[in-house]
């Protein structure tokens, strides 16, 4: 039997902001407490030098970073590519980066498909993944995280999503980047109850947490477009994700539609703010 495994640590604090090249400048001019972390998807930035490299560099020194990654294709049945993931091993030493994180999806074939695929509920897809994270962790010398994903089409399988979740971590022994708008847009497009999903993920193992804007297609179609604010129904849902499992770190995405900074470190300020009520009623 495996023994059991201490709840999940970041080496990130607080209420973060995902890393675009448009906030390049304006990061640099900024309060270093104005943000508590920055998360970067590291394949944008590993072979990146020159002028952007010196400014991606400036900002690993002021701030502690988490890296998300898009490329590693846990659920794809094509051989690992480990020569990547040992160059993403020199990426997060070289910047003193503690917190990966990947998506549970699949994204290639014979070559990248730019989008992130929903993986079979089965067992069989359980043991293929979760030998894929061993093998990644393996490769890093580090526990990493993986993300619940936004779905359009519900694949044929034996496990729910839910089943699924649990036992790839359970059996990969990794952790969970818990993302709350990702719950609350699969909860509308394949109709079930957002909060009792919440709660049966296995939330001793989340690592962080990300929030972000959708967009609204129809009544029963949410697109997680990473493109506007935070909705309401998102927020109660990050405040009763506090609620079981603490205050922890918490990551505001924003990929399109980026507004000025000030804006953006204006949702950082309610998620602070939800994490200090959360602290406080704990």
């Amino acid at each position: 039997m495996r023994p059991a495994v201490p709840a999940a640590t970041a080496a990130v604090h607080g209420a973060g902001l995902g890393l675009r090249r448009e906030l390049l400048a304006p990061l640099a001019d900024v309060d270093a407490g104005a943000v508590g972390f920055l998360e970067v998807a590291p394949e944008n930035w590993m072979a990146v030098g020159g002028r952007l490299g010196r400014q991606f560099r400036a900002l690993t020194e002021r701030f502690p970073f988490a890296a998300h990654g898009l490329s590693l294709s846990l659920g794809s049945t094509a051989a690992l590519d480990e020569g990547f993931v040992r160059q993403l091993k020199h990426f997060l030493d070289a910047h003193g980066i503690a917190d990966y994180s990947e998506h549970l999806s699949w994204c290639s074939d014979d070559g990248h498909l730019y989008d992130l695929a929903p993986i079979p509920f089965t067992e069989e897809a359980v043991r293929h993944v979760a030998s894929r994270i061993v093998r990644v962790q393996d490769i890093l010398e580090r526990r990493i995280a993986v993300e619940n994903v936004s779905y359009y089409v519900a694949l044929d399988g034996s496990l729910g999503e839910l089943a699924f979740i649990n036992a790839v971590i359970a059996e990969a022994d990794c952790d969970l980047l818990l993302d709350v708008n990702n719950i609350h847009v699969n909860s509308i497009n394949h109709g079930y109850d957002a909060a009792a999903f919440l709660d049966g993920l296995p939330l001793q193992r989340v690592r962080y947490l990300h929030i972000a804007g959708h967009h609204v297609e129809a009544p029963d179609l949410c697109i997680d477009s990473h493109g506007a604010d935070v909705i309401a129904p998102v927020w109660a849902l990050l405040a009763q994700a506090y609620a079981r499992c603490g205050p922890l770190p918490t990551l505001l995405e924003r990929d399109f539609n980026i507004p000025p900074l000030p804006v953006l470190i204006g949702e950082i300020e309610q998620i602070r703010q939800l994490q200090a009520t959360a602290s406080s009623n704990g």
